[in-house]
């Protein structure tokens, strides 16, 4: 290039007017809008769905002492599938733990107890726990290996209950309804061998896991045993000559239940979850992991308490004396 030649021109940049910066201001305001109505609409409903969430818990604990019975399983299975509820079953092989552990929001609910034996915790730990829902009544059984009804036994034989707070009131209520002994006022939950008022037999109170020994020791005629103890000792079915009836009022305060705080007592997804428990398939794993011996009860959350009242004001007179 010489020295001559014009130096080359850069092309001039367009000028820019008012108008044009506005507008891009104006694009950069929108833009702006819209994403922040996107974010709050987002978190609006992220609050929507936790509010939700929070009325329905996703996961609900329920302190047991046979968790490992298949049957919990399919429970667990349908409140997933029916609910989008997890269950966490808490396993105590100590029944005096899951009344304090759900008192304490450890757990949400319990399931393993009846209504005497939750009466005599409310009573005796200051406590207001509430049942919910029934599940089944375990028909206590009287058995003998010499004689086939309770008619049969002669006058002065001796008969044995078990002694434990639990066990020896409905012991005598079974000897009442079978006609060998009377009680006073007719007997309650927690009547002892002092409420005896007229007997056929003799009465012996023993520690629960002697009662099957002492029947085939022969040192009574018959004896009250609890199923467990029953099974250890190989009684046959036929042994069982007598049993509470599981539709009459004296058996209302042995009905199995799901517990609840009283603050729960009413809430909504814990009374489907105590319903959950008659469905045919969950029966169907009780059935089988019990012999056979389980009569499912459905009563309704409000019969239930009002049972746990009258029982609870038995257990306080029993208390006073």
């Amino acid at each position: 290039m010489s020295a001559s030649s014009p130096a080359p021109q850069l092309p001039q940049r367009a000028k820019r007017g008012p108008g044009l910066l506005i507008g891009i201001i104006a694009a950069v305001v929108v833009i702006a809008i819209i994403v922040v109505i996107v974010v709050v609409s987002h978190r609006n409903s992220s609050s929507s769905s936790t509010s939700s969430a929070g009325a329905t818990p996703t996961t609900v604990s329920i302190g047991v002492a046979d968790a490992s019975s298949p049957y919990w399983k399919t429970y667990a299975t349908l409140a997933k599938s029916k609910y989008d509820v997890t269950i966490k079953l808490v396993n105590f092989t100590d029944y005096s733990q899951p009344n304090p552990a759900l008192s304490q929001g450890q757990t949400d609910l319990n399931e393993f107890q009846h209504i005497q034996y939750l009466a005599n915790y409310n009573v005796t730990s200051h406590d207001d726990l509430q049942p919910i829902g029934a599940t089944a009544v375990y028909p206590l059984p009287l058995y003998s290996t010499k004689y086939t009804k309770p008619s049969a036994i002669p006058d002065g034989s001796s008969v044995a209950i078990p002694n434990d707070a639990v066990n020896e009131a409905r012991g005598l209520l079974i000897l009442q309804s079978a006609k060998l002994i009377t009680l006073k006022d007719g007997g309650n939950a927690f009547s002892t061998t002092n409420d005896i008022v007229t007997h056929k037999v003799d009465v012996t109170a023993l520690d629960a896991s002697q009662t099957a020994g002492a029947l085939e020791a022969g040192s009574v005629a018959a004896a009250v045993v609890n199923q467990n103890y029953a099974t250890q000792a190989k009684l046959a079915k036929s042994d069982a000559i007598f049993k509470d009836d599981p539709s009459s009022s004296s058996a209302a305060p042995y009905v199995n239940v799901f517990v609840a705080q009283k603050k729960d007592a009413k809430n909504a997804l814990y009374l489907k979850l105590a319903a959950l428990y008659h469905t045919a398939s969950v029966e169907k794993g009780v059935e089988t992991q019990n012999n056979g011996t389980a009569v499912f009860r459905t009563t309704s959350a409000a019969a239930l308490q009002k049972e746990l009242a009258t029982v609870t004001a038995d257990a306080k007179a029993a208390a006073a004396q």
